[in-house]
């Protein structure tokens, strides 16, 4: 299988204008489409901004809502799948979710964030309840998660576990916490075997200062593709042969003894 190529938008958009979004997430699709790119991967709540306090309950809508068919439109005039965070919701519940649109328009999976970070997030979201979300790209096991989900190595290891070759991360990581794109992703890449695409927000937004650094981490640990501080596209190769080789080196999934961390749980 030849390597999915993988775009990350580092953009923080404009908060609050959905409309204004889009056509960020439009342009960035065609960039995108033109280096060769199958798959963009978009940061947490990308489609109405992270820092929107009161607008949370007005801006969110449903998996299927204006949003979705938007960016199901833009997803099959430039060719590529698309992964973007929106609050979704679900009758009177909310969730800070983030959802996987195909080349054809098709909705492959969606996924409600399970660990909320923060004041914020808890006054505003519910915890989704569902750990394992998968999809099937272009021959590659795609899962998701939202951010602090990352930071548990019991929840990237799930993953692992349950055969994800590819982790998309949609992310709004804000200072001081770099740290954890710089060194915590790259880390769990490398003692799960799989690639992960972190994708954040940048700049300033209400009380919060994202930092950047967007990465595509491969299992041998190295970002195989690294954003700075800035608004910026990047690109690299999720590559299944080096991957199957770095899973048939490297030994910390079989050598697990899952008998003696019962503990855990």
């Amino acid at each position: 299988m030849p390597p999915l190529r993988t775009a990350l938008l580092q953009s923080s958009g404009r908060p609050g204008d959905v409309a204004a979004n889009l056509k960020v997430l439009d342009e960035a699709a065609g960039r995108a489409a033109e280096t060769g790119a199958g798959l963009l991967v978009c940061p947490e709540m990308f489609l109405t901004g992270y820092a929107i306090g009161d607008d949370v309950p007005k801006l969110a809508e449903a998996a299927d809502g204006p949003g979705a068919q938007a960016v199901a439109e833009i997803a099959v005039r430039h060719g590529l799948a698309v992964l973007y965070g929106y609050p979704e919701r679900d009758g009177e519940t909310v969730y800070n979710s983030a959802q996987l649109i195909d080349a054809d328009g098709r909705r492959l999976a969606n996924y409600r964030k399970t660990h909320l970070f923060g004041c914020f997030e808890q006054e505003w979201f519910t915890p989704g309840d569902q750990q394992v979300v998968q999809a099937e790209l272009h021959g590659l096991r795609l899962g998701m998660m939202i951010c602090y989900d990352v930071e548990f190595p019991e929840n990237v290891r799930a993953h692992a576990l349950a055969g994800t070759d590819l982790l998309l991360v949609p992310t709004a990581q804000m200072h001081p916490f770099q740290f954890v794109a710089e060194s915590v992703v790259p880390v769990r890449a490398f003692e799960n075997q799989m690639y992960i695409a972190y994708v954040n927000r940048t700049g300033p937004e209400g009380e919060f200062e994202f930092v950047g650094l967007s990465c595509l981490a491969g299992p041998d640990g190295t970002a195989r593709a690294r954003a700075g501080r800035e608004a910026e596209l990047v690109v690299g190769d999720a590559d299944p042969e080096f991957l199957a080789a770095s899973r048939a080196n490297n030994p910390y999934l079989r050598d697990r003894r899952p008998g003696l961390y019962t503990s855990l749980v």
